[in-house]
């Protein structure tokens, strides 16, 4: 197994920079240099958009930024020491110590676990104080080997920063190692294998009395930690939480869901716990497990950062008769994750970005099959326009499969697939509702949201109408979830009770007091729109192509298709416009991408390419999120070259009058369209502008940085 770390991998006392992404900047030049990674813009790259999603300093003076990438040719340490100090966001301020752990995309287990455990061990005092004190990368290399239980560890134990912190070290750090080998431990068996002079070190630490207490008297608490990466974060607030648990006298387990072997909690364990801590940035997989338990939930830092505050906040919930417990999740993977994490704001988000993924499939499908309706009427009427729902009524009483009497058989298939998809667009509103309910109050919800929903639609309220029903629903089910009942009538509540009442108040509330209001704010934008001809639709193309481009697939992009298809349920041909300007202006993002892949592969990873070959399809498809791998990691760039060429293509779609009955589908719905070649057109004018910009962009930054590097 290769060396993690060498003494060419360590900086010393060096001014790096400003920030910490200089830091992280000279760190992956270093490693490029000591060719353990063979493509710089890719590393850092993927460690920019790591340390972009969550801070990675810890307190203690620590960072930790970290990543996976394509580019690591081995599992690598790099290591700073900067002068002065860099903040890494840590809120007791910057890091004098700062560890970059660089793993490849398939790391195995065994390097994994060492860069884990390298994790753990600067939750040790001793450990950090040794690295304050060396003199050379030398001693950094002997003391990071020691640790990993790869060299002489003599060094760790050498220098204590202060002597009050060295009885505390002295049980902890065999805690780290039995806990970096074995399953779920917990605090007080950790210590069972600790060195007789150890021992009784940490013995001289306990409250007094404490040995003659019974066991059972102690609070027992069971943890999860979790972080997207699965490498440092994980481990060290799993270990920051049981030294906090030391001290606290807790019975502590904690099951750790990263990437270099988990440590996991029986059910046992699970059951006669007191309460919970879920230090998770990710889901908690098989939550199911903990229903009904008191719980305290906080992003994985935090459990860095506050392991002590997050342990009492448990044993408070618990002892709150109406504090939180973990909410009983169905079978399935989706379910298992909490719909009620975080700020009501939070959740009411992720509820209505909920609703609007499950209520996609409704539009593409009803829309497209209507559409084809539509172009099938065309065929055989082409002088008599669309025809009104009167007449497709008659034909559909009077002529069937067997029996045309009289009317063409593409004017009769016309109509049958026009009613089949208008069938499919009327559950627009309701899927929408329902499944935001979903999002709030999982499977109590979907009923009552798709209650409400219908009522919303009826009163003619549009998707507004839809968010507000499915809002509406899902908080008054998740109240009604929250009662504590007795078994008997528990039971009863998910199935029968909730979706009855939630129903009923959520129904009437529509129905009463916010249907009407809301159907005349959606008749006086749509009024507004209708309105709209010449400049104005010049101008309404580039609002709704930046709104499609500007964080491709996010809130604002899904407001602007929801604006567009609410038109296009009313009818009339600028709604049918719109819709096809928001249309080609989404597909922009991921094809520019791609043809930038392609016009200058030299600027982009391979992993970027092969990124860039995928995005053809999904940006001709009208999946926007096609471009997200770019955006992730330079962000900036890709959205404003995004944006300009979306705003393009949605002004030449609306000037050019292009129209699409078709409410999804991309390229593959072009036919639909009244102008099939002004729709390529304004697809391909946007593509090429948003690549061209984003290729100079990317340029002008891949020489200043060049430019940097040289210096």
């Amino acid at each position: 197994m290769s060396e993690l770390i060498a003494p060419e991998l360590v900086l010393l006392d060096e001014n790096l920079g400003d920030s910490r992404f200089d830091v992280i900047e000279r760190l992956a030049h270093t490693i490029v240099k000591a060719e353990r990674a063979n493509d710089f813009d890719q590393l850092y790259a993927d460690a920019k958009a790591r340390e972009s999603k969550t801070d990675t300093g810890i307190p203690g003076g620590i960072a930790i930024p970290h990543c996976r990438s394509a580019a690591v040719t081995v599992p690598t340490l790099a290591m700073a020491r900067p002068n002065p100090a860099v903040d890494f966001g840590a809120k007791d301020g910057p890091a004098d110590l700062i560890f970059f752990i660089a793993a490849p995309d398939g790391a195995d287990q065994a390097h994994l676990k060492l860069l884990s455990t390298l994790a753990r061990s600067l939750m040790k005092k001793s450990f950090t104080a040794s690295l304050r004190e060396a003199k050379t990368p030398e001693e950094i290399v002997e003391l990071v080997s020691g640790a990993l239980g790869g060299g002489n560890a003599k060094k760790d134990a050498k220098s204590t920063a202060t002597k009050d912190s060295a009885t505390k070290d002295s049980a902890a750090a065999p805690a780290a190692g039995a806990a970096s080998s074995q399953g779920g431990t917990s605090a007080e068996g950790s210590d069972k294998k600790a060195e007789p002079a150890e021992t009784e070190a940490a013995a001289q630490t306990e409250p007094a009395g404490e040995d003659t207490a019974p066991a059972a008297a102690k609070k027992k608490i069971v943890a999860v930690t979790a972080c997207p990466t699965g490498i440092a974060h994980t481990y060290m607030a799993a270990d920051a939480l049981k030294y906090a648990a030391e001290d606290l006298g807790y019975d502590f387990k904690v099951e750790t869901q990263g990437s270099s072997g988990n440590e996991t909690l029986t059910q046992a364990d699970i059951d006669e716990a007191d309460a919970v801590v879920f230090a998770v940035s990710v889901n908690v997989r098989d939550r199911n497990r903990f229903a009904g338990k008191p719980y305290v939930e906080s992003p994985v830092k935090r459990g860095i950062d506050e392991p002590e505050a997050m342990l009492n906040e448990a044993l408070a919930e618990a002892e709150n008769p109406n504090g939180k417990r973990v909410a009983a999740a169905t079978s399935t993977a989706e379910d298992s994750s909490s719909a009620v994490e975080g700020s009501w704001g939070t959740r009411i988000y992720k509820a209505v970005m909920t609703g609007v993924s499950y209520m996609i499939p409704f539009v593409a499908a009803g829309g497209i099959i209507m559409a084809l309706g539509f172009m099938l009427e065309a065929v055989t009427t082409p002088n008599l326009g669309d025809l009104n729902e009167a007449a497709r009524k008659s034909i559909l009483e009077n002529a069937s499969l067997f029996n045309l009497n009289g009317t063409h058989w593409t004017l009769y298939l016309g109509v049958v697939l026009h009613t089949i998809g208008s069938y499919g667009t009327d559950l627009v509103v309701p899927a929408l509702a329902a499944y935001i309910a979903y999002g709030l109050a999982q499977r109590p919800g979907i009923a009552p949201g798709f209650i409400a929903g219908t009522v919303a639609f009826k009163m003619q309220a549009g998707f507004l109408g839809g968010i507000v029903a499915g809002i509406l629903a899902g908080v008054v089910a998740y109240g009604l979830g929250t009662l504590k009942l007795p078994r008997w009538l528990g039971s009863m509540m998910p199935v029968v009770i909730t979706p009855l009442i939630t129903s009923l108040i959520a129904g009437a509330v529509m129905y009463l007091l916010l249907g009407a209001p809301l159907a005349w704010i959606m008749s006086v934008l749509q009024g507004w729109l209708m309105s709209m001809s010449g400049t104005s639709s010049l101008v309404l193309g580039l609002i709704l192509g930046v709104m499609m481009a500007s964080d491709l697939g996010g809130p604002i992009n899904k407001a602007a298709y929801l604006f567009a298809v609410g038109g296009l349920e009313r009818g009339g041909a600028v709604n049918q416009e719109i819709m096809a300007a928001v249309i080609i202006s989404g597909m922009v993002p991921p094809l520019a991408m791609a043809l930038a892949t392609t016009l200058r592969p030299k600027l982009f990873t391979e992993p970027e390419r092969e990124n860039g070959k995928a995005a053809w399809l999904l940006g001709a498809s009208f999946i926007s999120e096609g471009a997200i791998p770019f955006a992730s990691a330079d962000p900036l760039r890709v959205i404003s070259s995004s944006v300009v060429g979306g705003a393009l293509a949605g002004a030449i779609s609306m000037s050019a009058h292009v129209a699409s009955p078709a409410p999804h589908g991309g390229i593959w719905i072009v036919l639909l369209s009244n102008n099939v070649l002004m729709f390529l057109a304004a697809v391909a004018a946007g593509t090429l502008l948003s690549a061209l910009v984003y290729l100079v962009l990317k340029s002008i930054g891949a020489t200043s940085k060049a430019e940097k590097v040289a210096a």
